[in-house]
C-alpha cells in the first residue's frame, strides 16, 4: 500500500467518497426498495421473499464489516475501498440477467460484502486526512446517499417506461456503470493516509482491538448507529411499497423519493458542518427527533400530503443523521483506531439492518398491512433517540488515546 504525508486535494478526494457512498448505500442498498415492486411482479416474489433477498444483503455485510475495517488498518483503506468496489460492479452485473431467486440472492449477498469493503474504510480515510473538517468531509460522503437515492427515484421509472417489465434490469446494469466509473476514479485519485504518529505498524493486537470494542462511548455510538440502521432500512424497502398499497402510483412514489433525495443531498454537508462547530451531540439529538416524526406520519394517515411530509422531513434531516453518528464513531478513538471503531460500529448498524427487512417483512405479511412494520420502526428509532442524549454529554477527551511508546513509559517510571 502507498502512504503519504502530503494532504491530497480535499475536493477530488471528498468527491471519491461520495461516489463511493453513492454507489455502496444509494445504489446497492436503498436503490431495492425503489426497484422492489416491479422486480417482484416480474418474479412473482411474495414480499417475505422481497425481506429475505434484503436480509441476506444485510447478513453479508454483517458476517465482513469486521474484515473491511481490518483489512483497511492493515493493508490501507484505499486497497479496501477498490476490492469491496469490484465485488460490488460483479453483484450489479449478475443481476441484470438473473431470473433465478436464489442466484438472485448469492449476488444480492455480494453487494452486501462489498459495502463491508468499501463504505467504512472511505469513511475512515476522509476522518483521518481531514480531521479539524471531519463532521463536514462525512457530510459531503453521507450526501451521496442523497444523490444515489435521488438517481435512483428519478433513473429507476423512466427506465420501467422505457424497457417495461425488464426496467428493473437495466436499472441495475446502469449502477454497475456508475460503479465501475467510480471505482477507476478512485484508483487514480485516492491515498491512504500516513501512520499514526506513535510509528507502530498497522497490525493491532487482541488487546487493542478489545480496548476499542469494550469502550462504553463508543457502545452507545454504535448501539445508536445499529438502532438507525434498523429503521431506516425499513423505510428504504417498504416505504414505496407502502404508498403503492395505499392508492398510489409508483411514479408518483419514486418522484417523492427523489425530492427526499435531492434535499439530503445538501442537508448532510449542512448538518456535518453544524456539527463541528455546535457539538456533534446536539445536532445528532435534533435530527433523529425529525426522523422519529417523520416515521410516525404514515401510521395516522395514507394520503398523499401525509407521504409527501414524511419525505419531506426525512430529506432534510435523515443524511445529517447518518454523517453525525459516523462522525461521532470516529471522534471517540485516537487515528490509529479509527478504522475498526468506526467499522465496530458499522457492525451494529448492519445487524440492524440485517433484523430490519426480515421484522419488518414478518410484521406486514402477519397482520396484513404496513403499519405495524412502521410502528415497530417509531419504536426502535425513539429509543435511539435516548441514546443520543447520552451522546451530548460526552467529555471531548478521547476515549481510546494512541497507545504510549515504551521508552516514554520507561523513563515516566
Amino acid at each position: 500500500m502507498t502512504r503519504s504525508t502530503i494532504r491530497p486535494n480535499m475536493v477530488i478526494t471528498v468527491l471519491c467518497g461520495t461516489l463511493t457512498s453513492m454507489v455502496v448505500i444509494g445504489f446497492a442498498r436503498l436503490a431495492y426498495g425503489i426497484i422492489l415492486p416491479s422486480m417482484r411482479a416480474d418474479l412473482g416474489l411474495s414480499y417475505q421473499q422481497a425481506g429475505i433477498l434484503g436480509t441476506i444483503t444485510a447478513l453479508c455485510y454483517v458476517c465482513f464489516v469486521l474484515s473491511g475495517g481490518l483489512a483497511a488498518a492493515r493493508w490501507g483503506a484505499r486497497a479496501s475501498v477498490l476490492f469491496g468496489l469490484g465485488i460490488v460492479v460483479l453483484g450489479f452485473a449478475g443481476l441484470t440477467l438473473a431470473s433465478s431467486f436464489w442466484l438472485i440472492a448469492l449476488l444480492m449477498g455480494l453487494l452486501g460484502f462489498g459495502t463491508a469493503f468499501a463504505f467504512a474504510p472511505m469513511v475512515t480515510l476522509l476522518a483521518t486526512w481531514f480531521p479539524e473538517k471531519r463532521g463536514l468531509v462525512i457530510g459531503y460522503m453521507s450526501s451521496g446517499v442523497g444523490i444515489g437515492t435521488l438517481s435512483a427515484g428519478l433513473l429507476v421509472p423512466a427506465l420501467l417506461d422505457l424497457f417495461g417489465d425488464q426496467g428493473w434490469r437495466a436499472s441495475w446494469g446502469l449502477f454497475g456503470a456508475v460503479a465501475l466509473s467510480a471505482t477507476l476514479l478512485i484508483a487514480l485519485f485516492v491515498r491512504n493516509p500516513p501512520q499514526a504518529a506513535s510509528g507502530v505498524s498497522g497490525k493491532l493486537s487482541a488487546a487493542e482491538k478489545w480496548r476499542v470494542y469494550r469502550n462504553p462511548r463508543v457502545l452507545i455510538v454504535a448501539s445508536t448507529y445499529g438502532i438507525i440502521g434498523l429503521g431506516y432500512i425499513v423505510q428504504t424497502i417498504f416505504m414505496v411499497s407502502f404508498m403503492v398499497e395505499s392508492g398510489h402510483g409508483e411514479v408518483v412514489a419514486g418522484r417523492l423519493m427523489a425530492m427526499s433525495g435531492l434535499l439530503s443531498v445538501a442537508t448532510g454537508p449542512v448538518w456535518g458542518g453544524l456539527s463541528d462547530h455546535w457539538g456533534r451531540g446536539n445536532a445528532l439529538a435534533i435530527s433523529i427527533a425529525l426522523v422519529v416524526g417523520a416515521m410516525a406520519l404514515p401510521l395516522f394517515a395514507q394520503t398523499l400530503p401525509v407521504f409527501f411530509f414524511h419525505f419531506l422531513i426525512m430529506g432534510l434531516s435523515i443524511n445529517g443523521l447518518f454523517a453525525m453518528i459516523q462522525t461521532s464513531a470516529t471522534d471517540q478513538v485516537a487515528p490509529r483506531y479509527i478504522p475498526i471503531a468506526f467499522s465496530f460500529a458499522t457492525l451494529f448498524f448492519a445487524i440492524g439492518q440485517f433484523f430490519g427487512p426480515a421484522i419488518a417483512g414478518w410484521l406486514i405479511g402477519s397482520t396484513g398491512n404496513f403499519t405495524s412494520a412502521f410502528g415497530f420502526t417509531v419504536a426502535v428509532l425513539s429509543a435511539g433517540f435516548g441514546l443520543t442524549l447520552l451522546i451530548r454529554r460526552f467529555p471531548r477527551e478521547l476515549a481510546v488515546a494512541e497507545p504510549q511508546p515504551a521508552a516514554d513509559m520507561g523513563s515516566a517510571s
